[in-house]
């Protein structure tokens, strides 16, 4: 009746932005992503505590605002007529932050409730589960890089390398720790109805996407690069655009791109993405992660470096 599970953040390198359904939650396009080893969010789901209703403790604070997304997705796991639960989750990195923590806490309660109702669900059907609360969550149920299609009525997952093979470094530079002003969710909506460059986003998106799955299956490292650098700069592009447009940037955040381009003019192996949030992710060569996390570090504005390499899928870590 009680289970613990455990889910690293992902990001992604060819974006998801957008609904084409969304009531099912499901994305107006296809996602590349990797997921991350040492931020990981930890979450219990106990369904013999009895209590009075659902039960959020984030960090060890009761969340009323996130606890009807939770229990929906509890619900979809395990059922509509299933015991009020208490659930409590943990991460070691700033949430609602444009860090993904919502893909790591949706993607281990869809595992630790299946575990605490007994469920033996397989790891596509978690993912849907999982994406149906937070689109990204789904890309969380794998290791390494992953790739989301948007195709059909339901979330379809695959695995294009696993965290083994390629094992690059991310450096995190947090500019700005606080929650966002806008969420995800509301500013795609303002995206999809306002911004002029939306269409123009979804139809190039499959270029994208194929472009980016070659060089994983190469270890292309320079294509990689650039593809990602120009998706992430188009999605945020279409944010701008927007009627009210959605910055999401600080000054800090330019000044981490311009310490990126600096340090690949010096010869670094490193790129740049930034998701719905401020924070700069560097994805680099390991041989080049320690010059990258220092020339970061000494960027105005930054206020803490996180540095990662590639993690496993979500997994379940005690079940009673």
């Amino acid at each position: 009746m009680q289970a613990t599970a455990i889910a690293q953040p992902n990001i992604a390198l060819i974006k998801y932005w957008g609904k084409r359904d969304l009531a099912l939650n499901l994305p107006a396009v296809g996602s590349i992503s990797i997921t991350l080893d040492a931020l990981y969010t930890e979450v219990s789901v106990d369904l013999g505590a009895n209590p009075a209703s659902d039960q959020l403790l984030v960090n060890d604070v009761e969340d009323p605002d996130r606890l009807p997304r939770m229990s929906a997705c509890l619900s979809r796991v395990i059922g509509e007529q299933r015991p009020f639960a208490r659930i409590e989750t943990r991460s070691n990195f700033p949430i609602a932050a444009g860090l993904a923590s919502s893909a790591s806490a949706f993607a281990a309660a869809t595992v630790a409730a299946a575990a605490a109702a007994d469920l033996e669900l397989d790891q596509a059907l978690l993912a849907s589960l999982a994406g149906q609360a937070s689109g990204s969550a789904a890309r969380s149920l794998y290791g390494g890089f992953a790739e989301l299609a948007n195709n059909g009525d339901a979330i379809r997952l695959s695995a294009l390398c696993d965290e083994h093979a390629w094992p690059l470094k991310v450096v995190v530079a947090i500019t700005e720790p606080g929650p966002k002003a806008t969420s995800s969710t509301e500013a795609m909506e303002i995206s999809r109805k306002t911004s002029p460059f939306y269409n123009t986003w979804v139809q190039q998106q499959a270029g994208d996407l194929a472009t980016a799955r070659r060089a994983i299956e190469e270890r292309d490292f320079a294509t990689l690069a650039a593809i990602a650098e120009h998706n992430c700069l188009k999605m945020h592009s279409v944010m701008w655009a927007s009627r009210p447009p959605t910055v999401f940037w600080s000054s800090a955040t330019l000044r981490c791109l311009q310490t990126v381009r600096k340090l690949q003019q010096d010869g670094c192996q490193v790129f740049f993405t930034i998701d719905a949030g401020p924070q700069v992710k560097a994805v680099c060569q390991p041989e080049d992660m320690a010059a990258v996390q220092e020339a970061l570090s000494q960027t105005p504005g930054v206020q803490e470096i996180m540095t990662t390499g590639l993690g496993p899928a979500a997994q379940l870590v005690r079940k009673s």
